[in-house]
């Protein structure tokens, strides 16, 4: 019954926030605003690491399972297909593989940054419908 107490209640902040948002990543860029936030709260590299690696697998999971809904358009699967793509590139550059340089340990606060500054402008590139938007944050509240 607590879970579904915290998903009703995320449900109506996220109705209440959503029309300022409405077209946009909003709820995406927020996810990761958090993650930076818990980068920069802890002072180990190591779990500077794990917390990007898990709020990327998260977030990989999320997207893969709205790809999959029939209930989205074309536009909507090629967007969430772009924003896959985008934090992939951003996973590759974190573990230095697919011809990037590994992001330095003293250097891992920034990167967070870089990630939500890059879902930012990602917004004016990359488009979803709200529906896609609610399916994928919701996924996200359930997966974590």
């Amino acid at each position: 019954m607590r879970a579904g107490t915290a998903v009703g209640t995320l449900l109506m902040a996220l109705v209440l926030a959503l029309p300022a948002n409405a077209g946009g990543m909003g709820g995406i860029q927020q996810y990761f605003n958090d993650t930076a936030g818990k980068v920069k709260a802890t002072d180990k590299p190591v779990e500077k690491r794990a917390i990007l690696n898990d709020s990327f697998d998260a977030m990989a999971k999320a997207l893969e399972t709205a790809q999959g809904s029939a209930s989205l358009s074309h536009n909507d699967v090629a967007g969430i297909e772009r924003i896959r793509a985008m934090l992939q590139d951003k996973r590759d550059e974190l573990d230095g593989v697919n011809g990037y340089v590994r992001v330095p340990d003293e250097a891992l606060n920034a990167f967070s940054e870089y990630v939500v500054q890059d879902m930012e402008q990602a917004d004016e590139v990359v488009t979803i419908s709200l529906v896609a938007l609610l399916l994928i944050i919701i996924l996200i509240v359930l997966l974590l």
